[in-house]
């Protein structure tokens, strides 16, 4: 298993632990059939549970089914665990379940959390029409450890997505373990509980009362209604390691906090199955900082950006990612004026569509980086005619690589600031790969620009300020309007 994330504190994943060793942990250890939960799917175990949970108190649940049709609620716990082994909680459909607390298990709440949860070990069969539920909602103030808990079926009953975690402690850390609810789930509007939620459920929800350190690791989450993994927290730290994520609407992973890291992690929309207005792959909301390293984003279907930056981002880092974009008008990595010093390096992407391979917006922001980075694919230049559009001041583009043979005109670089370095790089584009737009004191070094078509080399618009030449290749010319 992976090591921690960088800057995410010091959480790890353990092994997988013996039944012995996990009870060593505990002061009471409990059968839950032993004790009178049916395991045969006859009776809701809710009623048993609560007799039976306390601090210091570890449940085992053995081979069976479980139904469920209330919530357990605990607060103000310290030291408890549930483990299955080779037990599946069948939670009651929408109609039958004690609404409205939608929830199998609520264990702490932001005002009276708990302290060290361990929950492991279940399936979770919502495979039943009109069945969908919250699974866990746990927030501690340390010490989560949630592993391989996996729904199947999609949720359609139109209630809270199936996961909520939150550590309230500034200093608390929780891991979240292969979690997995592929199916994902419908609308709102096509459920039971239609006109009493906005979209539908979220897979995994951490919000504003997070404040500590929580990784979500080899996570899997299909396509849900209002946005896949959201941490919608404006403290605390949340950080993502593997994983595979799909189809969901606004984002399949939304991000916002104090600082946040994506990496290893697989993104894909190839299918709209909400009818979304638009479906980001990635979307960082705000915060201090956030790294995407080592990411694999496909959207052979798009509907959204592959990765957008908003405004309230202070700084980002993307490295050794891959970015593949079908052929819609939707751009690979946008950046949104107000967004800070961002970085983009040895990162590749293929664009198939009239759109920017990296869109810069946004004149004062931080000055973005892109180094390393190898741009392909058909793209046209019917709508949006350069892979790269930058509006930011003090930017640099070094050791780039853009090939952009499609129709209609297609471009390489645009400028339209101030103060720019681009150096080391080769553009062949079907026209004029480079373009300085009324950008100043721009500095081209070392780089070759070839037009596949009727282009020139270089062009500088009549309203350009200083440009400076040294060392490049330029077959086809340079056009200077000034």
């Amino acid at each position: 298993m992976k090591s921690c994330l960088v800057g995410l504190g010091t959480l790890s994943v353990a092994g997988v632990a013996s039944a012995d060793s996990l009870e060593d942990g505990y002061e009471t250890v409990v059968d839950v059939v032993e004790e009178g939960a049916d395991n045969e799917g006859g009776e809701s175990i809710t009623p048993v549970l609560r007799e039976l949970v306390g601090d210091n108190t570890l449940l085992k649940f053995p081979p069976g089914r479980y139904y469920i049709d209330e919530q357990l609620r605990l607060t103000g716990f310290e030291n408890v665990g549930f483990v299955g082994e080779n037990a599946t909680l069948v939670p009651a459909s929408y109609h039958e379940f004690d609404g409205p607390q939608y929830r199998l298990f609520r264990l702490g709440t932001s005002d009276n959390p708990g302290r060290n949860l361990l929950f492991e070990r279940f399936d979770v069969d919502q495979t039943a029409a009109e069945t969908g539920i919250r699974v866990l909602n746990a927030e501690v103030e340390d010490g989560l450890s949630v592993r391989y808990v996996t729904v199947y079926g999609v949720h359609d009953s139109g209630t809270w997505g199936p996961g909520l975690f939150n550590i309230t402690d500034p200093d608390g850390e929780g891991v979240v373990y292969c979690f997995r609810a592929p199916d994902g789930a419908v609308h709102v509007d096509e459920t039971p509980n239609a006109g009493d939620m906005w979209r539908g459920a979220t897979g995994i929800t951490v919000n504003q009362h997070h404040r500590g350190s929580l990784i979500f690791r080899n996570c899997t989450l299909g396509g849900f209604p209002d946005n896949g993994l959201y941490a919608s927290n404006e403290t605390g730290r949340v950080g993502i390691d593997g994983g595979w994520f799909r189809n969901s609407g606004t984002a399949s992973i939304r991000l916002r906090g104090t600082v946040g890291k994506i990496a290893d992690a697989t993104v894909v929309v190839d299918e709209n199955p909400h009818d979304s207005a638009g479906q980001h792959a990635i979307r960082l909301d705000g915060g201090d900082q956030f790294d995407l390293e080592g990411l694999t984003v496909d959207l052979p279907q798009p509907n959204g950006d592959a990765i957008r930056i908003m405004h309230d981002v202070d700084e980002t880092s993307i490295t050794n990612t891959e970015l593949t974009v079908g052929d819609q008008p939707n751009n690979g990595i946008r950046i949104d004026a107000g967004a800070g010093p961002t970085t983009i390096e040895d990162t590749e992407i293929e664009l198939e569509g009239s759109a920017n391979a990296v869109r810069i917006l946004g004149q004062d922001g931080g000055a973005v980086e892109l180094r390393g980075v190898r741009i392909t694919g058909d793209a046209v230049g019917t709508r949006n005619r350069h892979a790269i559009y930058c509006e930011r001041n003090a930017c640099q583009f070094l050791g780039l690589s853009v090939e952009q043979p499609g129709d209609d005109h297609r471009r390489g670089l645009e400028l339209r600031g101030e103060d720019y370095l681009v150096a080391d790089s080769t553009f062949e584009t079907t026209h004029t790969p480079l373009v300085v737009n009324g950008a100043d004191g721009v500095r081209i070094e070392n780089c070759v620009g070839r037009s596949l078509e009727d282009g020139y080399s270089l062009r500088i618009t009549s309203d350009a300020g200083s440009v400076s030449l040294a060392d490049n290749e330029f077959p086809d010319g340079v056009r200077d309007d000034r």
